[in-house]
């Protein structure tokens, strides 16, 4: 089955009871995990970046505080949830190494070989978004992290634009990935696109194991007017369509389904081409 991630990213405002919101509010709808940044804008950003742009020091509102940590991890476990975080420093690593289920590494971050090592010692399960990347650039990021011990993958292919268009999703470098990777890896789509189709596309086509998607809770997070979060009820309706587009593959033998029976005793009769079967018109009336 797909497994869901509700990606809070800056949406919980730094306030940790939207925190648990956030995780209660995921596990009701049917994801199987939530996953939060850890960052400090000081070590994401150089200083000659911060120096020029104004909208980047801002983001120090978007700041996910470390000591919030322990309790999000509690509040996930008390709603059966895994605890997914992205690291944005090296310490963050160690922070958060006690509580995660798994390291999430950014498609920004997909070249920075010593944040990848250093989360695949842990030998945590890991999960790293490929927006922006070439082939060669993935297949070096696979290379760091198995060679140092992690052995549970999932590459998620991405689009890093804030939203994703459909015609810009390009949903078949999933193949290309899956044939050019180790075959003990897990795929999977990060979604900017807040699209039913490209996600139906990405699970029955291109046959992904997770899927990553933005969420806010009532559009008032940090990033929500930017255009790729979705609420909770789209989440659910999202959710229940794929676990519903499952159930219509059947068991595949060409047979009369249960619900049929009624309505082939009305099929025209091979006689006279009239409806109901000749069988049963006698007792029609027996039974009004």
């Amino acid at each position: 089955m797909v497994e869901f991630i509700a990606e809070v990213s800056s949406n919980h405002n730094n306030d940790l009871n939207r925190c648990f919101d956030f995780i209660e509010t995921a596990a009701k709808i049917g994801c199987s995990g939530v996953k939060f940044q850890l960052f400090k804008i000081d070590e994401l950003f150089a200083k000659e970046a911060l120096e020029c742009f104004e909208e980047l020091r801002n983001r120090k509102k978007w700041e996910l505080n470390e000591k919030y940590i322990p309790e999000i991890a509690k509040c996930c476990a008390d709603n059966n949830i895994k605890f997914i975080c992205t690291p944005f420093y090296l310490d963050a690593v160690d922070i958060l190494e006690p509580y995660v289920n798994a390291y999430k590494i950014a498609s920004y971050e997909i070249l920075w070989q010593d944040l990848l090592s250093k989360c695949a010692k842990t030998k945590k399960p890991m999960i790293i978004s490929t927006g922006m990347a070439t082939l060669d650039e993935v297949k070096f990021a696979v290379e760091t992290v198995f060679d140092n011990q992690c052995t549970d993958l999932t590459v998620l292919h991405c689009t890093s634009n804030y939203p994703t268009l459909p015609q810009d999703c390009n949903l078949s470098a999933i193949q290309t990935m899956r044939e050019s990777l180790p075959k003990n890896i897990k795929f999977g789509w990060s979604d900017h696109s807040v699209n039913f189709g490209v996600i139906h596309r990405a699970i029955h086509k291109y046959d992904v194991s997770m899927v990553e998607f933005h969420m806010d809770l009532d559009g008032k997070g940090k990033e929500y007017q930017m255009g790729h979060c979705y609420l909770p009820n789209q989440v659910e309706s999202l959710i229940k369509s794929v676990k519903d587009a499952f159930l219509a593959d059947g068991d595949g033998k060409k047979e009369p389904q249960d619900s049929e029976f009624k309505e082939r005793l009305w099929r025209a009769d091979p006689i006279d081409g009239l409806r109901p079967l000749r069988g049963i018109r006698d007792s029609l009336c027996k039974r009004q």
